[in-house]
């Protein structure tokens, strides 16, 4: 545990499962929470077996796994066994948050809703995440990331006229609604701070990537503008996209009427700027393609670098494109110290998130690697009071 995270001191029951609940949870413990994952003894999280090296998967210790549960705690329980419901009851007295992303049902079918917690400990803060939502006509349907990015329209709007609907290249969905998770939960423990009161949270991921789409929504329901397939370009401003360049291609953003009479100067075309076509950001846009057709000719006699340099000289917003393995090794990520290091047994030191937030008393950093399943039973259990008797009938029972 991180002893000068934010959160120490506060103890997560974690029973969530793949991505968007781990990624919630994974917030809390690099903000120092006490994160306790229990999984089922059969196989823990799905997570673990997933993930592009076999041999991880086959050894429960997945890519998937590993990139989303440092500094946690493991522990299986069968919260299907009537001992194990008991033990789960147990650590909820003395926990501070319990964090699910079962199907709604479920919890009130294993007999243990927040209503049966809140009766147990009142303070206990419980978040719930679903693709839909704990209430509503879609409620118990089933639903994974992609199936969200499309029933939000995300994938409509994403993609060209050569290639849409087209899903984002990561579970956009899941990711945002494990931060909104966790988002929510710092506000209800602040909340409980000021009142004593623990409260439930909903968490849907439906819900939760609406906002990201914020300005194609109003347009489309404040301005009555559909969305445009606009491929690579900002449909805010032109020029401001994606440009070829020498060695390949560049992102220009020139959303400002300043930035973009820059981008003709640096470009060597000053007379467009007076062009009637392009002098005024409404023309612009309604001219997209002439403009970069006439800026292509010129940036394809240069390098990606050397029009970086220069358009930035000149307070341009403008960058290369980088491949991913470039992308997490550049300078400026690593300055960040946007990855931590943790050597994991049997696998060797790997390089895992930090939390992104960079709070300068209480950072939030990686102390821990990803458990292996069940690392923590036993310490777990010896604190809320079984002895070593009682945690070895346990595990001869499948209880653990």
């Amino acid at each position: 545990m991180n002893t000068t995270g934010i959160l120490s001191g506060v103890r997560v029951l974690d029973l969530t499962n793949v991505l968007s609940g781990p990624f919630a949870t994974a917030h809390l413990a690099l903000m120092g929470a006490e994160v306790i994952k229990i999984e089922n003894p059969a196989g823990g999280d799905l997570a673990r077996k997933l993930g592009c090296v076999p041999e991880y998967n086959r050894n429960l210790m997945g890519t998937s796994f590993l990139a989303q549960n440092a500094n946690k705690k493991s522990m299986t329980l069968n919260l299907k066994a009537a001992e194990g419901k008991s033990i789960f009851l147990r650590l909820v007295k003395g926990a501070d948050v319990v964090v699910e992303n079962f199907r709604p049902d479920v919890m009130k079918r294993l007999g243990l809703s927040y209503d049966v917690l809140s009766g147990i400990n009142p303070r206990l803060v419980y978040c719930a995440i679903s693709g839909f939502g704990q209430t509503g006509p879609d409620a118990l349907k089933p639903a994974y990331d992609q199936i969200i990015q499309g029933l939000s329209g995300e994938m409509a709007i994403n993609g060209d006229e050569r290639l849409n609907p087209l899903r984002a290249g990561f579970p956009v969905c899941d990711t945002v609604g494990g931060l909104n998770a966790a988002f929510a939960v710092m506000a209800a423990l602040y909340h409980r701070e000021r009142t004593g009161e623990g409260q439930s949270i909903d968490v849907a991921l439906l819900d939760s990537i609406m906002p990201l789409m914020g300005w194609v929504v109003a347009n489309l329901m404040i301005g009555a503008q559909e969305p445009v397939l606009m491929g690579n370009d900002n449909f805010t401003a032109a020029p401001s996209g994606v440009f070829r360049t020498a060695d390949g291609y560049i992102n220009i953003a020139a959303n400002k009427q300043e930035q973009w009479e820059s981008v003709a100067d640096v470009l060597g075309v000053p007379d467009l700027k007076s062009d009637p076509r392009f002098s005024e950001r409404e023309a612009r846009k309604k001219n997209r393609k002439a403009l970069t057709a006439l800026l292509e000719e010129k940036l394809i006699k240069k390098e990606t670098g050397a029009w970086v340099d220069a358009l930035n000289a000149h307070d341009v917003p403008a960058g290369a494109i980088l491949p991913l393995a470039a992308a997490v090794g550049q300078p400026q990520v690593a300055h960040r110290n946007a990855f931590g290091t943790a050597a994991v047994p049997g696998i060797g030191e790997l390089r895992l998130f930090n939390l992104s937030a960079k709070f300068s008393k209480t950072p939030g950093v990686v102390t821990a690697p990803p458990p292996r399943l069940g690392e923590h039973t036993c310490e777990v259990l010896a604190s809320i009071g079984c002895n070593e008797e009682e945690i070895a009938r346990l595990g001869k029972s499948g209880v653990v």
